[in-house]
């Protein structure tokens, strides 16, 4: 078996094969479950990167590119195709509601691309803070050019940017998830938790079910912070439609859309920034010997896919849930 290397500390765990066992090394599992990094006092989470990380949410929940956009396109559309409820797409005269599931389907196609080749830097190695970067503000600059696309006649460009806006807000939750567990196993208590778990003094038990009420904790702060700061955005939101008169006319309710978008895309600036600022950027695992990134994370599907039917409530969740993009 190859050595388990972070960027902080190396363990080898050839040269451990014929030495006793501890207690801690026992509990620990020794092996895959060490998480050194975690064990690192200068990737030690504090508040104040805790609440980065829930600013973070705030900004980038989907309202957005995932909520509002696709009623700006939709909207579009139907002012595009009048009377005849139709459009010339993909080849062909299509119905409006065609074309949305068209585009929804060509959006999911591109993440599937996007996500085999770059979805195992979530886990694996140091880039997915760049990465997440780069989605995140991807996804600010598509909210800006629905400034630009607010009328009948440029449904074409709506379509490309309703498609790159699906595509560049699911990356970057993808890359900003992916940084949760590593936030809140850092947590003080947390790491030294681990810490005893290591030396023997707490059994795995006890520190998983320390682990869990740490991330649940972390998850439901997370969240009843973010739901009434979306409830104050969309009431910000509506009062910008008011103050254009969206009521007015088809082009002011257009334009009043377009707006409202880029508002929000310019909160998504404002609140993701701390989150880039703060966070300590824990290294994620080290592929596993002999295989780059890449195939790594082909190297988990493959894991996952023979173990999901020991987990069938879990596959039944998931083929629910994919009827639902």
């Amino acid at each position: 078996m190859a050595a388990h290397k972070t960027e902080s500390t190396t363990v080898d765990y050839d040269a451990q094969a014929d030495a006793p066992e501890s207690p801690g090394d026992i509990a620990y599992g020794r092996l895959e479950s060490i998480n050194l990094n975690q064990l690192d006092a200068k990737y030690e989470a504090s508040k104040y990167e805790f609440w980065a990380y829930c600013a973070y949410w705030i900004g980038n929940s989907g309202l957005c590119l995932y909520q509002i956009a696709p009623i700006a396109f939709q909207n579009l559309l139907s002012q595009a195709a009048g009377t005849a409820g139709v459009l010339h797409f993909a080849g062909r005269d299509r119905t409006i509601n065609s074309i949305v599931l068209l585009c929804n389907g060509l959006s999911f196609c591109v993440q599937v691309v996007i996500l085999l080749a770059l979805g195992s830097c979530a886990d694996f190695g140091t880039w997915r803070p760049n990465i997440l970067i780069v989605f995140t503000y991807a996804a600010v600059a598509i909210g800006f050019a629905w400034l630009g696309v607010h009328t009948a006649d440029q449904w074409k460009n709506a379509v490309v940017l309703y498609i790159l806006g699906l595509v560049a807000w699911s990356g970057s939750t993808v890359f900003w998830t992916a940084a949760f567990v590593g936030l809140a196993r850092s947590n003080p208590t947390l790491r030294r938790k681990a810490e005893s778990l290591r030396a023997g003094h707490i059994s795995r038990d006890e520190y998983d079910r320390a682990d869990s009420l740490t991330r649940s904790r972390y998850l439901n702060v997370a969240t009843y912070t973010v739901a009434p700061a979306q409830v104050l955005f969309l009431a910000v939101s509506v009062g910008i439609l008011y103050a254009l008169n969206a009521n007015a006319s088809i082009a002011n309710n257009s334009w009043g859309l377009s707006a409202v978008i880029a508002f929000v895309s310019g909160l998504c600036l404002l609140f993701t920034l701390p989150w880039f600022i703060m966070e300590k950027r824990r290294p994620g695992q080290t592929p596993p010997a002999g295989m780059n990134i890449l195939r790594a994370g082909l190297w988990q599907w493959g894991r996952a896919a023979s173990h999901i039917w020991k987990l069938k409530q879990t596959l039944f969740y998931l083929i629910g849930g994919s009827g639902t993009l």
